[in-house]
């Protein structure tokens, strides 16, 4: 059983927003804070001033980068303003000067002009010698554990910057390749053997020739193409691959030359592409495996279309039985002279992609090199794509990688893509790697990893993840080799507790020699390969919660994205410096959710104190009415933005703690600086709330009704601010009553039931007997109900999914068609813009003319279409397992394709404020034996549960669109019954 969490971390959890920022964080970091960061939050000094929430957001921050700490480790300048010595990082000196000059202060007559002043202070990285061995060795000295220099170590995410000779491209005012707006398209070629779609990058050609050639490693693919030069124009090609899944087939002698031949196996459950290999010479066509995926997604369209003929031989013997076979096909086009021009101009560009993945594709890898060519595609297209935000020393340390062993390589990715973060170098079993001992003291002479030898112990900080690397037994031998007596120890964390406390209070000397004796050589990822990988990372799936398995479960066929092409116009971070802080505030959002784990709640105050302050100095909103700025749904991937998820957060924690005054003045900060928020109508509803809380009920007044006409605030936000000032301003404080209040009024159907309770414990979900005398929750009562005395309804207790579901799979084309900057890589489920106006704004006459369809009758066709095109395939809101598709098209009936419509217009205009509070029941039932039907929704309240204001917004809409719905209510069997 689970251990349970205190009472306080479990409120923890239940604070607002406190899911939200976990989601944006994804799966935590495990290096430690950059050093200045560090000194920030945990600095015994740390101490932020607030001003009174009347003064003024800008007011507020005025302190705040002078008192945060953020410039420890680097130089200290005077200001020319106000005197006062801050932090001489850019970043630091810009931000400190925008608030004293917004003061209208005056420079002091003894300090230099701003002409004269020496904003920072470059320095130089000492060189350390044989860090990289390639012939980039000059300019990656310095760059092991972490030891470079920094020039704006703020905003550095451990100490992750570039030479001198950078400083001057990474700063706030430049790009390594210019403004970001960029008129040209340039189609760049990814490796189709990682399944990438198309891209098209306004990039300049120089910089993509530089990445790729700094990152393609040799020998990858074993392709012969003959005929002419001109592959294009080939006719016949031959292919070196492989058949797999042998392990699912009979045994079969194989021998070296044998013919083999292939055939198509459409009905496969696990790949409908799916190719399989016969052995030539068998009448019955003996089955010898399959081809491997990627060979056969290309490959099956031409089989299909009979334009292609393939036939091989099994060019070697596996050393195991099972193994991989080695085979060559030759791959023939057939000509046609019958088909028309539309047939074969169809079938001429699936040739052509067909020659691009071969020629691009190696289709002999073992299993365990997918992940090398993996990695390598990840690092390819960053360094492709987003180059300007890498120094020259960082591109030529992620360069070197090419210039790795693939042992080496093999090595790195192992261990990166395993939780650590140290590793017993023996327990490393990978029988692609000949020398694992060799392999690892290549990464360390390259800088990649740090080694622990056991004479001594180089990383002190390092000790308790070092020991969680031994076992229960072997922390118990150590213990009885140690002078004293701990043999009372038997759990781990007690062990582990003894262990580490003697190495603190130097009791025990010779530990580390006992430990090395027991683990061997440990290895661990170095700080610095640390941050550069995980930044390649967050750059190429755009989160925190996609990692190198996602290209493991599209190879193993787990997890299938939708096919859709990638049209980038637009940089998600302009420069450098951008990257940097956002990169700085996720780790400040991580810092903060660990802190309420552990239930600290001063750094949580540090935490949401840092954030303010970064939020008041932070840049203006670009406009983004401009023709060449970046789409506002880029906003998500601004520093600005994670700062709002924290203060968000950190509001919820001064409410628990009944610290008003404080909520108050971060709620003012959010809404006067977060023009367009998501969370605007949450943030005006608890500031109203609060001010009234605070005995200023005028003020709270004033704030819910400009709420009201705040066109950013909507759905149940919207409502409860009207109700709010219903309530507030009732005579004398307003006598004119505002036109909105006979909406709130409207009636809303009920129907009430009753219930036998098993539980009635506070807080506890509703237990009940239900009609069959089973247990139940409120839910499967009430829909028992309207199965028998109810009126014979059918239906599924789905909230809101199964009309996300329907969402998904009518609005397929739209959500995935071709729009500028909204799909950055393959492994999205939904584009950029989903969630936002942009969605609606971008697409309009494709919705529109799909919704025209689903008004004709035509919904119920359009929906088993693309359930059978599209099953399986991953989409935002669309589940496969919990909505079969009887129940999908009876609701598609019953609702009828106007009031469908209305609906779905209302999901594609704000999707992300409507995904939410839909009834609980969604009912149907069949007329006629023609196929008439009609749906009701239904929400379902348990004893003493109230409608929420999202719910009641829901019912209202509904009842608006024409749908029959109602509220059941749940109460206990009365005492006389």
């Amino acid at each position: 059983m689970a251990p349970s969490r205190p009472p306080t971390a479990l409120a923890g959890a239940m604070l607002t927003g406190r899911e939200s920022l976990a989601r944006l964080i994804g799966r935590r970091r495990r290096s430690p804070l950059p050093a200045p960061l560090a000194a920030a939050l945990l600095s015994p000094s740390h101490s932020t001033p607030h001003q009174a929430d009347d003064a003024g957001a800008g007011e507020a921050a005025a302190a705040g980068p002078s008192s945060s700490g953020g410039g420890a480790g680097a130089e200290r300048v005077a200001c020319p303003v106000c005197g006062e010595f801050i932090p001489g990082s850019d970043y630091c000196v810009n931000t400190h000067l925008d608030i004293c000059l917004s003061r209208g202060a005056k420079r002091k007559l003894t300090q230099s002009s701003l002409l004269d002043f020496r904003f920072s202070k470059k320095t130089t990285a000492e060189p350390t010698p044989d860090i990289l061995n390639n012939s980039d060795e000059a300019e990656n000295k310095g760059l092991t554990d972490g030891d470079v220099s920094t020039d704006r170590e703020l905003s550095s995410m451990n100490g992750v910057t570039g030479s001198p000779k950078d400083s001057g491209t990474t700063s706030l005012t430049g790009c390594l390749h210019g403004s970001p707006g960029i008129s040209k398209t340039l189609n760049t070629c990814i490796p189709s053997n990682a399944g990438l779609p198309i891209i098209k990058n306004a990039e300049n050609d120089d910089a993509v020739e530089k990445a790729s050639s700094c990152l393609l490693s040799a020998g990858t693919t074993s392709v012969s193409i003959d005929a002419c030069p001109d592959a294009d124009s080939s006719t016949t090609v031959a292919v070196d691959t492989v058949i797999v899944g042998r392990r699912f087939r009979e045994s079969f002698e194989l021998q070296e030359g044998m013919g083999i031949t292939v055939v198509r196996d459409p009905q496969n459950a696990k790949d409908p592409d799916a190719v399989k290999v016969l052995y030539a010479g068998s009448d019955c066509g003996q089955m010898l495996g399959y081809l491997p995926r990627e060979l056969a997604k290309v490959l099956a369209p031409l089989l299909d279309t009979h334009f292609m003929e393939c036939e091989g031989f099994v060019a070697g013997l596996p050393e195991q039985q099972l193994d991989n076979v080695p085979i060559q096909l030759t791959c023939q086009k057939c000509e046609n002279d019958n088909q028309n021009y539309e047939d074969l101009r169809y079938q001429q560009s699936l040739w052509e992609n067909f020659l691009g993945v071969v020629r691009n594709g190696n289709f002999q890898q073992p299993s365990g090199a997918r992940y090398q060519a993996n990695f390598n595609t990840m690092l390819l297209d960053v360094m492709t794509n987003h180059t300007h935000l890498f120094s020259d020393t960082e591109t030529s340390f992620l360069g070197s990688f090419k210039s790795l062993s693939n042992d080496g390589q093999r090595l790195l990715v192992k261990i990166y893509t395993r939780k650590g973060p140290w590793f017993r170098l023996s327990s490393i079993s990978y029988c692609e790697i000949s020398d694992v001992e060799h392999a690892a003291m290549e990464l360390k002479l390259a800088g990649y990893i740090d080694m622990f030898s056991g004479t001594d112990v180089p990383f002190e900080h390092d000790m308790k993840e070092i020991l969680n690397v031994l076992s229960v037994p072997e922390m118990k031998e150590i213990l009885k080799e140690l002078p004293k007596d701990n043999t009372n120890c038997t759990r781990r964390h007690e062990l582990l507790s003894t262990l580490l406390s003697m190495h603190n209070n130097g009791t025990c000397t010779v530990l580390p020699k006992r430990i090395f004796k027991w683990t061997g050589t440990c290895i661990r990822v170095s700080n610095m390969a640390d941050e550069l990988l995980w930044l390649v990372q967050r750059l190429f799936f755009l989160n925190g919660d996609q990692d190198l398995s996602s290209f493991l479960l599209v190879d193993l066929g787990l997890v299938k994205f939708p096919d859709y092409t990638c049209s980038v116009v637009h940089r998600i971070f302009q420069e450098r410096n951008d990257l940097l802080q956002y990169e700085e505030a996720i780790r400040v959002a991580q810092f903060m959710d660990e802190s309420l784990d552990n239930d600290n709640m001063e750094l949580v105050s540090r935490c949401t104190d840092l954030s303010e302050n970064r939020l008041c100095t932070s840049l203006k909103e670009e406009d983004s009415s401009l023709a060449d700025s970046p789409p506002s749904f880029y906003s998500c991937f601004s520093s600005t933005w994670i700062y709002s998820k924290i203060l968000t957060l950190g509001v919820s924690v001064y409410e628990r703690e009944r610290r008003y005054a404080d909520a108050i003045r971060t709620l003012k900060i959010l809404l006067s600086k977060v023009a367009s928020g998501r969370r605007r109508g949450y943030w005006t509803l608890r500031l109203s709330i609060d001010l009234e809380h605070m005995g200023r009920p005028n003020e709270s007044l004033s704030i819910a009704e400009g709420g009201v006409t705040d066109p950013w605030i909507r759905a149940g936000s919207k409502i409860a601010l009207q109700k709010r000032a219903l309530r507030l301003g009732k005579p004398p404080r307003r006598w004119k009553v505002p036109s909105y209040a006979d909406s709130l009024k409207r009636n809303i159907k009920e129907v009430n039931i009753e219930g036998r309770p098993l539980n009635c414990e506070i807080g506890a979900k509703n237990v009940f007997y239900g009609y069959d005398g089973d247990r139940c929750g409120v839910e499967q009562l009430a829909l028992q109900y309207y199965a028998d005395e109810g009126g014979g309804w059918q239906g599924t207790h789905s909230e809101g999914g199964i009309w996300m579901t329907i969402f998904g799979l009518l609005m397929w084309d739209v959500i995935f068609s071709e729009v500028c900057d909204v799909f950055h890589s393959k492994f999205q489920t939904a584009p950029l813009d989903f969630e936002t106006d942009d969605f609606y704004k971008s697409r309009k006459d494709l919705i529109e003319a799909q919704l025209k369809r689903i008004q004709d009758g035509m919904a119920e066709e359009m929906l088993i279409s693309s359930w059978e095109l599209h099953q399986g395939t991953s989409c935002k809101g669309v589940n496969w397992d919990r909505h079969p598709m009887a129940d999908v098209r009876a609701v598609v009936a019953g609702v009828g394709g106007h009031r469908l419509a209305l609906l779905l217009r209302h999901l594609a205009l704000d999707y992300r404020s409507w995904s939410s509070g839909m009834p609980d029941l969604l009912l149907w039932h069949f007329l006629d034996e023609r196929g008439g039907a009609e749906a009701k929704l239904v929400e379902v309240k348990g004893p003493k549960d109230k409608l929420s204001e999202q719910q009641r917004a829901w019912i209202f809409v509904l009842m608006d669109f024409g749908f029959d719905v109602e509220v059941c209510k749940v109460s206990l069997v009365s005492k006389r019954r």
